[in-house]
């Protein structure tokens, strides 16, 4: 092990069972020995004889103190390694998107094994999150080296734009801040806003401004189930943001779709998109507490939706706080099933990892219960598969998105 170069970490035995059942990651209180480890650097992680368990991003700034990037000892980590990394990724969306690349997520963090990053591609701007010191440590490598692949495929890239403005890069030692990485030889581009198409639906989209990345790509083909679903139906999309869910329904052929967000910038752009896609005269927007709406609705029925979308933020980011988000969920569901006559629908999902399968089916049973009504599903789906979803690895399962019919 000293031949290849790098520090040893020894761990316990409990991370050495998670890392043989292939979870990425080395928890603070799992390290038994750390010599000469570099934060942001390589090490050997082994167990207490030995024996080798991978290598990754050593920190010691952070609760994961390892992040595994490679199982094999073989691995040379140099810049054809990370390009063999870029190109299987790339190859990936390819394959399970059927060509439909032109707004895509190309890298999903440990999904991808790029630990703690992640790459969103509108159109020709990659918006990146980096949330790993071992990756910011190798995103001046990686950036150009992504843009190089892309435009050998044909793929037109102007820019990489890093949204580096998220907290959690402080529990990694890191600080926060947004702007264009510089790629040699093209200019900086002279604005933060671009336009993709999804769905064949053109949205704006503010990736310097907007929530996470600029716009959520997860939800990509469950729009297009809502769609579906939505012809000749009137239709409230709860939580809209930039009007996705709404904007579907109405391409779908919704008679009409009121769209609701609490943040008036949201409402804003989603009106702009609505006008961009001449769907205006078919949609309405409402710049309101979606918790204080419903209750409105429910003792003023003269506005009657046979067709509700809810898609809320997470509710919880931590288990902690999983059981004030269930009430949450249960809040807005129950609500939502007293509004829908009897052969409404209802699309409704959870966005969070901390809110298990499990607990949110348990949600919704007890939401019916109490609506007094029956749920029968027509579809129960996940996040479209450039976000893809490792088994071994729960944090990589968090959307869950079902279809209802409530009867």
């Amino acid at each position: 092990m000293k031949q290849r170069g790098y520090p040893i970490v020894t761990v316990t035995k409990k991370a050495e069972r998670s890392l043989e059942g292939g979870h990425p990651w080395v928890y603070d209180g799992e390290v038994l020995s750390a010599e000469g480890c570099e934060d942001g650097a390589l090490c050997d992680v082994t167990d207490e004889k030995g024996k080798y368990l991978g290598t990754g991003f050593f920190n010691s700034h952070s609760r994961i103190r390892v992040r595994i990037l490679s199982r094999n000892a073989n691995d040379r980590f140099d810049e054809a390694f990370w390009e063999r990394r870029l190109r299987y990724a790339w190859e990936y969306r390819k394959s399970v998107m059927g060509g439909d690349i032109s707004c895509c997520r190309l890298i999903f963090g440990e999904a991808d094994q790029f630990p703690g990053l992640t790459v969103d591609r509108f159109s020709d701007i990659l918006v990146t999150q980096t949330l790993s010191l071992g990756m910011e440590k190798q995103k001046a490598l990686l950036f150009p080296l992504l843009c190089r692949i892309l435009r050998e495929d044909g793929q037109e890239i102007r820019g990489v734009y890093e949204r580096n403005d998220v907290a959690i890069r402080e529990l990694e030692g890191l600080t926060q801040g947004k702007g264009f990485f510089p790629l040699p030889g093209l200019p900086v581009p002279d604005s933060t806003f671009t336009e993709i198409v999804e769905n064949g639906i053109r949205y704006g989209v503010d990736f310097e401004n907007g929530q996470k990345t600029g716009f959520f790509l997860d939800q990509k083909y469950n729009r297009q189930a809502v769609a579906r679903l939505a012809r000749d139906k009137r239709v409230l999309d709860c939580f809209t943001h930039t009007g996705s869910f709404a904007l579907n329904a109405a391409m779908g052929g919704a008679r009409h779709v009121r769209a609701v967000d609490i943040s008036e910038a949201a409402v804003e752009l989603a009106r702009e998109n609505a006008r961009r896609n001449g769907l205006e005269d078919r949609m309405s927007f409402v710049a309101s507490n979606v918790y204080d709406l419903l209750p409105q609705m429910e003792s003023s029925p003269e506005e009657k939706f046979d067709f509700i979308i809810l898609d809320p933020p997470a509710f919880t980011k931590s288990r902690r706080t999983v059981d004030s988000a269930t009430r949450g969920y249960k809040e807005i569901n129950l609500r939502a099933m007293k509004l829908l006559p009897r052969g409404g629908y209802l699309a409704t999902c959870s966005c969070s990892h901390f809110m298990t399968e499990e607990l949110f089916v348990g949600m919704l049973r007890e939401a019916a219960h109490d609506a007094h009504v029956q749920l029968r599903q027509i579809e129960a789906r996940q996040q479209a598969p450039d976000h893809p979803i490792l088994w071994n690895v729960p944090e990589t399962n968090y959307l869950k998105f079902f279809l209802f019919q409530v009867v």
